[in-house]
């Protein structure tokens, strides 16, 4: 049976569409943070337990991402979407209505998997549709827009979870994706050029190339460490400022909006420095990030309130997007041959690298006050600062070994 190819005409609200499912991800697991500490209370849990909601998604969507990508590549990029956007609509209306925390556990590696499906389909739509300037252009954007969830959707949930409680959250995921799936199937269609045969040796050929270069899997675990720091406030952020410090849902909700401005921002100023050579402004921004995070520790002892919290995570997440913005675009221009493989593997490895480091991190050190913050936030820019170290000497190896030859 044929399937409905892209038109050229639909080419422009095709692109807007796709860029609009590129944070679904961030939606996801951000529209429902204010109402972390009510989930808990009404679902008779753990705040521990109601964190791994969060954790179930992105473990999921980490894993998904790694498979689904040579499925898009052998099957094309506009059914498997279509389908995805339902299920995680029905998913989202499920989780609304139960009080059952194993099932929500459930219907959250349905998410994740459905999302993985979605954004990677999606970001392999822009390398089957560009090329040249405009494509990496168009790549280095993806964290910025990636960074509207962060901005938009705690901002939404603290005022959703305020009026109406913590299940419109979930209402407010379904009827989302289906309007996006009704603009699906009105404007856009296939955009995969060639299909790849399903053969699991060549699928496994394609992988072996990709995480045996080790430019890429490095990049990938610096992308993990600096999405880490952003998930580390995510999952702590709402307990500390709603029980330590005595705000409410709104007030976590605004403090996560000006945070998720923080990654936009350091993605913005990632773009703008795209051509800036590559470890000297990589450098620049872990010392700044560095920096802060000492400035946070000596801060504790004098003040410790929502102003100061905010303050130092804004400055901490800011050089977060722009190491996020600056390593996702080189891991997603790679390979261009096989984008949706690499597409999956760049974010399904990055996910499976915050879900269990974030996970371990919070179980070792509770959401408290901001002296465990600053600690969490201190492990992942040290390992940062060890990785960056490792790929610039791998740098200096490899041009040591070309100028010999």
């Amino acid at each position: 049976m044929d399937v409905k190819r892209l038109k050229t005409e639909n080419q422009g609200i095709a692109t807007i569409l796709a860029f609009a499912l590129i944070p679904l991800s961030g939606f996801a697991t951000d529209v429902y943070i204010p109402s972390l500490p009510t989930m808990s209370r009404e679902l008779g849990v753990t705040e521990l337990q109601v964190q791994l909601t969060l954790g179930m998604f992105l473990i999921s969507y980490g894993v998904a991402q790694l498979f689904v990508g040579s499925l898009l590549d052998s099957f094309g990029r506009y059914k498997i979407g279509l389908i995805s956007l339902f299920v995680f609509a029905l998913a989202s209306v499920l989780i609304a209505n139960t009080s059952n925390i194993y099932f929500i556990y459930a219907m959250r590696i349905v998410h994740g998997i459905t999302v993985g499906a979605i954004v990677v389909s999606k970001r392999a739509y822009f390398i089957d549709v560009f090329s040249g300037d405009q494509l990496k252009n168009y790549l280095s954007m993806f964290s910025i827009i990636w960074a509207t969830a962060p901005i938009i959707a705690p901002f939404a949930g603290g005022y959703l979870q305020s009026w109406f409680g913590w299940q419109s959250n979930f209402y407010f995921l379904a009827v989302f994706a289906l309007i996006i799936l009704v603009l699906e199937l009105t404007f856009s269609g296939e955009t995969i050029r060639q299909k790849m045969e399903f053969s699991l040796r060549k699928i496994a050929a394609v992988y072996t190339e990709m995480i045996s270069t080790s430019s890429f899997t490095l990049g990938i675990v610096m992308l993990g460490l600096s999405y880490g720091m952003v998930m580390i406030y995510n999952m702590t952020g709402p307990f500390i400022i709603e029980h330590h410090l005595g705000h409410s849902p709104i007030v976590a909700g605004y403090s996560s909006l000006l945070l998720g401005s923080a990654v936009m921002l350091g993605g913005f100023i990632g773009k703008l420095t795209i051509n800036k050579p590559f470890f000297s402004k990589l450098t620049v921004n872990l010392g700044l990030q560095f920096f802060f995070l000492m400035a946070m520790f000596l801060s504790l002892g004098f003040i410790e309130n929502l102003y100061s919290l905010v303050f130092f995570a804004f400055i901490i997440h800011a050089c977060s997007g722009y190491t996020f913005n600056t390593f996702f675009t080189y891991c997603l221009s790679k390979f261009p041959k096989n984008a949706g493989i690499a597409s999956g593997l760049t974010g399904g490895i990055n996910y499976v690298i915050v879900s269990f480091l974030t996970y371990a991190v919070i179980a070792a050190i509770p959401a408290e006050d901001e002296q465990n913050l600053a600690s969490s936030y201190g492990i992942l820019i040290g390992l940062s600062l060890l990785i960056m170290l490792l790929i610039f000497k791998l740098d200096q190896r490899k041009t040591t070994s070309r100028s010999e030859q």
